[in-house]
């Protein structure tokens, strides 16, 4: 299997290259270059099919050639000493939840999956990277958590200053070692342009090893389909004839990964793309205009993405074809004022609490329901964090407080580390040179 940019598919790399690399020296993101045909294996699949079967399954299938089995069994054993929960809501919808990790996070999938990986090719090459990641919330404190005292790797933080809640902050700040967080006065969009600037500025890359663990990895984004595929297999034999994924979505590139799940060959009628008040995604899937804007801040945080990375891997699945892309992908916005007001009944009718990102999704599912009238229609809604993670939105919508899990129990008694910082190229390089040194 190759890989290739989504600016030039004549640009054709390894899994290898692709994540130590993570953006392609044309500015583009790496894409699988063929699709995989996974269909037979996803219709044997059933609910005794473990979580690690199916990321082995799916690695071998993707790393053939690049990995021995031997090296796939290590990568998926190492990266997932925890797997997804399934929470049955009632005939029509159901709950996905992905923050059993380390961070209490879905992204803890991808990160894990990632770090294990560049281990495994690091220790057979004696080699060292730095992961360079911007976050708007939950990626930095996978990331952090993930990569913390691993071998021959550095890893630099970007988070904008007062946007991440005071538990991811926590997270992603106190660990210390060989991970080092940088405060960027400035949003997300900054702390991502930064990035992107850094890995094609000839300097830094030349004084550096450079990749990434943002969705713009191919190496954090790929393990993030497995769930998608678990999720199925639990869930297939109770199914009527129409079968969603709900996705609350920022940067997409959890739907992105939903989607390479489908071309692969996962019988899935339909994705919906739930925004926050930052609904580029859901302007473009109903008007046909893609109109990237500055972020707004709201109660969904990690959501708040005004130039969503990974629609460029979108638009490479569905070949620009706006058409093709809203039969398959359905958008909506959700407010804060609903955000509340979801998190609010659930807590009150089936004593759930939700994370402001899944009440998105919670919403935008049950609207979708009632819409489009899918009378035989299942939404799987993907819960992205753990509620007490947002603590302060939460006890707004309900007065109460959530349990905090151990893992945040744990970050919320060290102190934070961080270094502020502009939001300029220049800014950055001189952290580098100071803390990489």
């Amino acid at each position: 299997m190759k890989f290739v940019s989504t600016r030039n598919s004549e640009l054709r790399v390894t899994f290898e290259e692709a994540l130590f690399q993570g953006l392609a020296p044309d500015g583009g993101l790496y894409v699988p270059e063929e699709s995989l045909e996974l269909q037979t294996h996803f219709k044997a699949l059933g609910r005794d099919s473990t979580f690690h079967e199916i990321a082995s399954l799916v690695t071998a299938y993707l790393l053939k050639g690049e990995l021995d089995a031997g090296a796939v069994h290590r990568i998926v054993k190492n990266a997932f000493p925890f797997e997804p929960k399934l929470v049955q809501i009632d005939d029509q919808l159901s709950i996905l939840e992905l923050y059993h990790g380390p961070s209490c996070a879905f992204k803890d999938f991808g990160a894990s999956f990632l770090a294990s990986a560049m281990e495994e090719f690091l220790a057979q090459s004696n080699r060292k990277a730095v992961i360079l990641v911007a976050t708007s919330g939950d990626t930095g404190s996978a990331v952090a958590t993930a990569f913390h005292n691993k071998k021959n790797i550095d890893v630099v933080i970007l988070y904008p200053s007062g946007r991440v809640s005071p538990l991811q902050e926590k997270q992603l700040t106190t660990l210390g070692g060989n991970i080092t967080a940088l405060e960027v006065d400035g949003s997300f969009d900054d702390c991502q342009r930064m990035v992107k600037a850094a890995f094609v500025d000839p300097e830094l890359s030349k004084a550096f090893p450079l990749t990434s663990a943002n969705s713009i990895s191919l190496g954090r984004l790929i393990p993030q389909s497995f769930y998608y595929i678990w999720a199925f297999a639990q869930l297939k034999e109770q199914l009527k004839e129409e079968f969603f994924f709900c996705v609350p979505s920022g940067n997409f590139g959890n739907l992105t990964a939903g989607l390479w799940a489908w071309k692969w060959g996962l019988p899935v009628t339909g994705f919906i793309a739930a925004t926050n008040a930052n609904d580029v995604v859901p302007h473009y899937l109903e008007t046909g205009i893609y109109a990237p804007r500055p972020s707004q801040l709201t109660y969904s945080n990690a959501m708040d993405v005004g130039n969503p990375s990974n629609f460029e891997r979108m638009e490479n699945l569905f070949h620009k074809n706006w058409n093709l892309m809203r039969s398959l992908v359905f958008g909506d916005s959700i407010t804060d004022a609903e955000t509340l007001e979801v998190i609010r009944d659930v807590k009150a009718s089936h004593n759930m609490f939700l994370c402001p990102h899944t009440a998105v999704g919670y919403k935008a599912a049950r609207r979708f329901l009632e819409r489009e009238a899918r009378d035989n229609g299942h939404v799987c809604v993907l819960s992205t964090a753990h509620p007490a993670k947002f603590l302060e939105v939460v006890e707004m919508a309900t007065g109460l407080t959530p349990e905090l899990p151990p893992p945040l129990v744990e970050a919320s008694t060290k102190e934070k580390q961080s270094y502020k910082i502009g939001k300029t190229l220049a800014d950055l390089s001189t952290i580098l040179h100071q803390v990489l040194k």
